[in-house]
């Protein structure tokens, strides 16, 4: 594999909001054995105090034990992900079946390649966006009631922001239904590229232009503190847990 042309910045960040407990989590993982090859996931759980954070709990665990055995030189990083989320969905609705919780949770990961590709999944409204320096070139479609009233016409992008039933889902995991996942390839990431992948308690409160802003101006570190930063100003005492991760590729060093 020929070494990418740039070098990664990246940060972390996450917040319990107004919530009187956390049940998001977020991860990034460089591979130990194989350098340029990092995982990021992010979960959003729900279902109940202990339900929600046992759900996402299962995501990491998940996450972490699949990118420990993870080879870039031979393994398929799509069929990866969907192991991450099939295995997680199951043991899910393990955990419900063994308890009078309902565990469910949101997923949204990205694999990045020493080659440059880049490999998504997601499930839920979670998302993950793809900027180039402050351009939108792709995110997510949520797995939710009013993105489908948006993909059928019936309101725009800007009324759905703040929608009174933006909260319903139509696929997570630990669903009783068949779980719902959809894929994304980027063949070759470039300088001047940006991820971010974070929870809902962070996009509901921007619009993609003000986040395409932020991402290019502040380094990742900056972007994830000011982010749930203001997303917490303009949740006026009511905001959601917030979680986020953002890799930024930039100009390799000499």
């Amino acid at each position: 594999m020929t070494p990418p042309a740039y070098r990664l910045t990246a940060s972390t960040g996450i917040h319990k909001g107004d919530r009187d407990y956390q049940q998001d989590q977020v991860l990034l993982l460089s591979h130990a054995r194989v350098k340029g090859c990092v995982l990021a996931v992010l979960a959003d759980g729900m279902g109940g105090r202990s339900g929600g954070r046992k759900a996402s709990d299962q995501v990491m665990l998940t996450a972490r034990q699949l990118f420990e055995r993870y080879d870039p030189a031979t393994d398929d990083p799509q069929a990866t992900l969907k192991q991450l989320l099939n295995e997680a969905h199951t043991v899910i609705k393990l955990i419900a079946i063994s308890s009078e919780e309902e565990p469910h949770s949101t997923v949204a990961a990205f694999l990045l390649n020493p080659g440059g590709d880049c490999h998504w999944v997601h499930a839920g409204d979670s998302r993950i966006y793809l900027f180039h320096n402050k351009q939108l070139i792709k995110r997510t479609r949520d797995h939710s009631y009013v993105q489908m009233l948006v993909d059928y016409g019936e309101i725009t992008e800007e009324v759905a922001q703040s929608h009174p039933k933006s909260n319903i889902l139509m696929g997570c995991l630990g669903s009783a239904n068949e779980l719902t996942m959809a894929f994304h390839h980027i063949p070759k990431m470039s300088v001047g590229d940006t991820l971010m992948v974070c929870s809902d308690g962070v996009w509901h409160y921007f619009t993609d232009e003000e986040l395409g802003n932020v991402l290019e101006a502040l380094s990742p570190r900056e972007a994830t503190e000011f982010l749930i930063e203001k997303a917490r100003t303009r949740a006026h005492g009511s905001g959601d847990n917030l979680s986020l991760a953002v890799i930024k590729f930039e100009v390799a060093s000499a």
